[in-house]
């Protein structure tokens, strides 16, 4: 094994005397002057982008800035990507943003920036995914914005963006996600809208939003979710039409000053949620059974009379039925639970306080996972004669939160590093290092998480191609809206580490939403992906004779800052540098490229297999570098030929 290993190092280290001269390849000049604005726009406390005041963004591996692997027509390397999450940044977005014209993810999530988005992003017409949420931006949407032919997604909630969404939005054909929630927009949703032929998700709720619900909308082809929650639609009501989104998964309009009756939502065959609650609807509940796949009813605080039809019963996956805060009468159901397989820690809550309803169908005995809520009924003045007191007492159902159950029977796992048991492992009492990621479900399609957690596991572990053992949804707990937050740790595949390339993959995972949508879990947000031990500027001491660990400043100078000028070929693996160290010596440095980053621990085993390699046709190794996101190996300059023509 060893003999094929050192074999493999040599093959290696051929090809790196083998590297072919290059001409200078760089970062298209007018990208790196508009890199530079953008720096010079924003206050980074941190020093997050302290890189990009030294050498070429995109042969200098500039942080937070993604390249193409190859040069375009142009001759020249591109943007393609700025990553720019939660790096405590503040400041403004520049103009000059516009001139990267080849980008494709423009990611300024949880942040601290303000000002307006600039118009000339309408310029980057190879946009996919614009994401702006978290931070402090203000003004307008730019119409501009409405003419990027490829824009999947615009995510720009939780800012304080004003005015009105502007019709060109209705151009973007191919956008599928509208996150827009958690702002200050006003006006009329534009009725042009429905001529988007991709659109999957529509959250614009918490803005302030006012006219009429467009009946339009019921056009859209592949709409999934509706979600307009505390809006000012006075006077409006819902359009009878919304009943034929025969694609609708969820339809929440709470709190939205609507009027009028409760729509039929019977046709719609794949209807997961629905929230109508805290409006002025009034009539009676429409006696049309809801999907199958119901999991949350909510119709409470409205002015709706009449009795509670018999379609509610034997829904399979309903979990909330609120019918709390009306004028309904008649009898309590007592077989709404029927057909319901409660395992798995499965439960229903049936909230009907503070109605008129006056009588029993039949006498109720629920099982024991069922919440019944009838306080502020007449029918509670005879509690004690119908022994229902239990269900006459005044309380508000919380759904809690969860956590993992970290418990385990093992010795505790070495602390020289920050190694945690992977509780799942099918290697018992396993120890490794996980990588972390806040992660929130925006519109999810339930109202009870614990029954689908390992539902949930699947999914993402599948989308993220791991194994199911390798995630943990460490906590998780509900907040305002509603919306699911979550802990979750990701731990390698029955080994202790993740290696470069694998961390830089489940990064791009989140960050680039390439794991797909599910019907019932809705769209997801990255909240933050952090590294942890990961992102160290030193992994794993290393400590061998005769080779020195070099720091990435004492090359970046011996090289002018991996210039041009120092370049002196590439291969597969990299380039290859002729630099001066501090002591006059001259060496040649081998940069790995991005896709070729190892583990600290391959890194260290090749490093350790090629100290021991000596021959006169060989070039010595003299040391190496592994800090932040660099992996270079430091070796003996020959400046009289390769090792073919020493072998020729």
């Amino acid at each position: 094994m060893l003999r094929s290993r050192i074999f493999y190092i040599c093959s290696i280290i051929f090809t790196f005397c083998l590297v072919q001269q290059t001409d200078a390849q760089i970062t298209a000049p007018w990208e790196v002057d508009a890199l530079k604005a953008v720096k010079g726009s924003l206050i980074d406390p941190q020093g997050r982008l302290n890189s990009w005041n030294r050498g070429d963004p995109c042969m200098g591996n500039w942080s937070h800035v993604l390249c193409y692997n190859a040069t375009a027509s142009d001759g020249y390397f591109h943007v393609l990507e700025l990553q720019l999450l939660k790096l405590n940044l503040s400041g403004t977005l520049a103009p000059e943003l516009g001139r990267l014209s080849h980008m494709q993810i423009m990611d300024f999530m949880w942040n601290n920036i303000s000002g307006s988005i600039p118009k000339e992003v309408g310029n980057i017409t190879s946009l996919k995914l614009l994401l702006l949420n978290g931070n402090q931006l203000n003004g307008s949407l730019p119409e501009e914005i409405g003419f990027l032919p490829n824009l999947d997604r615009i995510q720009i909630d939780q800012n304080h963006i004003s005015g009105p969404i502007p019709k060109s939005f209705a151009n973007l054909n191919k956008t599928k996600h509208f996150h827009m929630n958690n702002n200050s927009l006003s006006g009329q949703i534009p009725p042009e809208l429905s001529r988007l032929p991709s659109l999957v998700h529509l959250l614009l709720d918490n803005n302030n939003l006012s006219g009429y619900l467009p009946p339009e909308l019921s056009k859209l082809p592949k709409l999934l979710i509706i979600q307009l929650d505390n809006n000012n639609f006075s006077g409006s009501s819902i359009p009878s039409s919304y009943g034929n989104i025969t694609t609708l998964l969820k339809l929440s309009l709470r709190n939205c000053s609507l009027e009028g009756p409760v729509p039929d939502v019977g046709g719609i065959p794949q209807l997961g949620y629905l929230d109508l609650s805290w409006n002025q609807l009034r009539g009676p509940i429409p006696s049309a059974r809801p999907s199958s796949n119901i999991t949350t009813i909510d119709l409470s605080h409205n002015l709706l009379n009449g009795s509670i039809p018999t379609n509610f019963s034997g829904l399979p996956n309903l979990q909330r039925l609120s019918l709390d805060n009306n004028n309904l009468d008649g009898s309590v159901p007592s077989d709404v639970w029927q057909n319901i397989d409660f395992s798995g820690n499965r439960s229903l809550t049936l909230d009907f306080q503070n109605n008129s309803l006056t009588n029993l169908s039949n006498p109720l005995s629920p099982p024991a996972n069922v919440t019944i809520l009838l306080f502020g009924n007449p029918i509670c003045t005879s509690q004690n004669q119908l022994n229902i007191t239990q269900y006459c007492q005044t309380m508000t159902v919380v759904v809690p939160g969860g956590s993992a159950n970290n418990s385990t029977i093992c010795p505790p796992c070495s602390t020289d590093l920050p190694y945690e048991y992977i509780l799942m492992s099918p290697i018992p009492c396993l120890c490794a290092i996980p990588l972390y990621v806040d992660y929130r479900l925006k519109s999810p399609g339930f109202w009870d998480f614990v029954p689908y957690e390992g539902q949930f596991q699947q999914y993402l572990s599948s989308g993220l191609s791991l194994s199911l053992y390798q995630l943990e949804v460490s906590t998780f707990m509900w907040e305002e809206g509603p919306r699911l937050k979550m802990y979750l740790k990701l731990f390698p595949n029955n080994t202790a580490y993740f290696n470069t390339s694998e961390v830089s993959r489940l990064r791009g995972m989140f960050t680039g939403w390439l794991i797909g949508d599910s019907d019932i879990f809705g769209p997801y947000e990255l909240l933050n992906f952090n590294p942890g031990w990961y992102n160290k500027s030193k992994r794993i001491p290393m400590k061998i004779d005769g080779v020195k660990d070099f720091s990435f400043e004492e090359l970046s100078h011996g090289t002018n800052d991996f210039s041009d000028s120092a370049l002196v070929g590439q291969g597969g693996y990299g380039k290859v540098y002729r630099g001066i160290l501090a002591d006059g010596t001259i060496v040649a440095i081998k940069r790995a490229q991005q896709g070729s980053l190892q583990g600290s621990k391959e890194f260290f085993t090749e490093i350790e297999l090629l100290s021991r390699l000596h021959h006169r046709n060989l070039v010595s190794l003299l040391g190496y570098c592994d800090e932040e996101d660099e992996q270079m190996l430091v070796y003996e300059f020959m400046p009289n030929g390769t090792l073919r023509d020493h072998l020729s």
